[in-house]
Parts: C-alpha cells; structure tokens; sequence
C-alpha cells in the first residue's frame, strides 16, 4: 500500500542515511528494498521502473557487500523466484512500488 510517505516497506528498517537514486533527476521512481541476508543488512533503491535490474543489483552489492569480487556470484530473487534476465526493466521482472528484492549467494555456502 502506497501512501502520501511512500510504500510500506519504505518505512521498514534499512541501512541508517542510504538511499541509492538511479536515473534522471526528477524523473518518476519507484522505491524498491533490496536484502542481502549474508550481512543481515538492507538498503533501499529509489529508481525508474525502466531501470535494469542489473544495475539495481550492482549498486546494491557496492553497498552492501562491496567484497564481492564477481556480481555473477549473486543472484536476485523477487516474489521467491530468480530473476532470471537481468538486463531486464524493474516492471518487465515485475517489481512494483515496495517491491522486495533478495539478493543473495548463487551457490550455498559452507558455515565457518
């Protein structure tokens, strides 16, 4: 639900001071979370929904876990499915205002 402040998950927490702003300037955005469970951290994305979902995730990693060597080595899921063509717009993967985007490991990794 969208109100005057925004979706809901606008208001959830997220990393204190970090929005990541994609696009034009005064062009009309769409606020967009993104979870990285391996940092138990969270950041939220204000971009177009034209915006590749690539870009929203290499922005995301560069907050949240700018040790990943590779983007490849990383998938993002919305609505519990893998968005399987990143180069697609946020509205062709299906996000809307509020949408969630988990962005996680490809592969399972061992618990140190």
């Amino acid at each position: 639900m969208t109100g005057a402040r925004g979706p809901f998950t606008a208001g959830l927490r997220s990393r204190p001071g970090t929005v990541i702003r994609l696009g034009a300037p005064g062009a009309p955005v769409v606020t967009v979370r993104v979870e990285v469970p391996e940092v138990w951290d969270v950041v939220r994305v204000e971009a177009p929904l034209d915006e590749p979902v690539l870009s929203v995730k290499v922005r995301a990693l560069d907050a949240l876990f700018p040790r990943a060597e590779f983007h490849e080595d990383f998938v993002v899921k919305l609505n519990g499915f893998e968005v399987l063509d990143e180069n697609a717009s946020l509205a062709d993967a299906g996000a809307v205002d509020g949408s969630i985007f988990l962005l996680t490991h490809r592969r399972r990794r061992a618990v140190r």
